[in-house]
């Protein structure tokens, strides 16, 4: 490999392991199409004895710049998510030891939050452990990389397609089928929630109650969130306390995210205003109100991703539209769906990179990371302001367009 291929491999891992158009399929098809020495990266992606395939070794390797691009980019988002799920795990486990059954403690979106991206990434992880070899050397291969990836525009037109009918129903006052309604929660009690598959839970009398929850009433944000937190000193630790004498809240522009909604006074992280911070914690909120078996029924979409030619970020995307998310919070969870499970790939085929597979490309990698990691964190900062007014519809024409250009070559 040399380090043009390197490079340009790199730059089309970063940008689309983020949109939603198939990284994979991209690493098959373009250097296909290319020919000449460029081809044998595709017969290498495809070969049985993935430990001696150099190319194999490099895509792995680029997923783990791709990943820290994410966590990156997210960090903010993620230390928050984090703390939730340490604040949740002990309590959960008293709870069930005291239950004698599966029971989960959650008292705050950051918490449930963390359960779901939990559960809705176990289905892609054992799938992955268990069929990413037969995958790969059955359909990492051309002409079945522009199939698929024709199937996801597809997919990603009807996604839209349903979403748009359904938003239509809904104006009309007639029935949505797509998606839960707002209140619609996992069963649970005012403190806890059970886990999948249980019944709700009686209190925990060890852990108070969240001030986001009311007394036998289901989960409803405060509609001053989050500076009634920052003011009442409670909640998450990660949002502070105004100074005294300074207004708690300050206004949004009107064209900024969240419509001229009150924002916290928090710092910028990840390259992003505080107003966005604060917009992606209401964001939260709102994902937060799927069911679990919505958050396992999206993340499960990502085994598709194991097809080359399917977008992970697009079938997830199309999953949480069909939930009843809009495009911004359907774009978010995905980002963070996509990032335990993109992190686990690349991490558990490291190894390889120091076997014969990446004898000779310790070079190539070191940039080819470098340039991976910088067009990744361009792409998702650039994702995420598309979607806060656009959709998947410019996506799924470019997939079908060259999907269908791709079929004829190959065929």
């Amino acid at each position: 490999m040399t380090y043009l291929q390197a490079v340009v491999i790199a730059l089309i891992q970063g940008v689309s392991e983020m949109f939603p158009v198939s990284s994979l399929g991209h690493s098959v098809l373009v250097p296909a199409w290319i020919g000449g020495s460029w081809q044998t990266l595709v017969t290498q992606s495809s070969q049985a004895d993935s430990e001696s395939s150099f190319y194999l070794a490099y895509i792995v390797a680029l997923h783990c710049a791709s990943a820290l691009a994410l966590l990156w980019f997210f960090r903010a988002d993620w230390v928050r998510i984090i703390r939730g799920f340490l604040r949740s795990l002990p309590a959960s486990v008293r709870l069930s030891v005291q239950e004698r059954r599966l029971r989960l403690s959650v008292l705050d979106k950051d918490e449930r939050l963390a359960w779901m991206i939990v559960f809705a990434t176990i289905p892609v992880g054992l799938t992955g452990v268990a069929l990413e070899h037969v995958f790969r050397t059955l359909f990492a291969k051309p002409l079945a990389a522009a199939v698929f990836l024709f199937v996801n525009g597809l997919i990603l037109l009807g996604a839209e397609a349903m979403r748009r009918s359904a938003g239509r129903r809904k104006k009309a006052g007639g029935p949505v089928t797509a998606g839960r309604p707002a209140q619609a929660y996992a069963p649970l009690s005012p403190q806890q929630e059970a886990a999948p598959g249980h019944p709700a839970a009686s209190a925990y009398p060890g852990i108070p109650p969240h001030p986001s929850y009311s007394s036998g009433s289901r989960y409803v944000p405060d509609p001053g969130f989050p500076a009634s937190l920052a003011q009442s000193g409670h909640g998450y630790p990660d949002v502070q306390a105004c100074p005294a004498g300074a207004p708690d809240v300050v206004p949004s522009s009107p064209g900024a995210a969240g419509g001229g909604e009150p924002v916290s006074r928090r710092g910028p992280s990840g390259g992003r205003a505080a107003a966005d911070i604060a917009e992606a914690e209401r964001s939260d909120e709102r994902i937060s109100r799927l069911s679990y078996t919505d958050a396992i029924l999206v993340g499960s979409a990502q085994i598709l991703a194991l097809l080359a030619g399917i977008s992970r970020s697009g079938v997830t995307m199309a999953g949480g539209l069909l939930r009843g998310l809009d495009h911004e919070d359907a774009a978010r969870f995905a980002f963070l769906l996509a990032t335990p499970v993109i992190l686990a790939a690349g991490v558990l085929k490291v190894p390889s990179l120091a076997g014969p597979a990446g004898a000779h490309i310790h070079g190539q990698v070191a940039v080819g990371f470098i340039v991976c990691g910088i067009a990744g964190y361009v792409s998702v900062r650039f994702l995420v302001r598309w979607f806060q007014t656009r959709t998947l519809t410019p996506f799924a024409v470019y997939c079908l367009a060259f999907g269908i250009l791709s079929i004829l070559k190959f065929s």
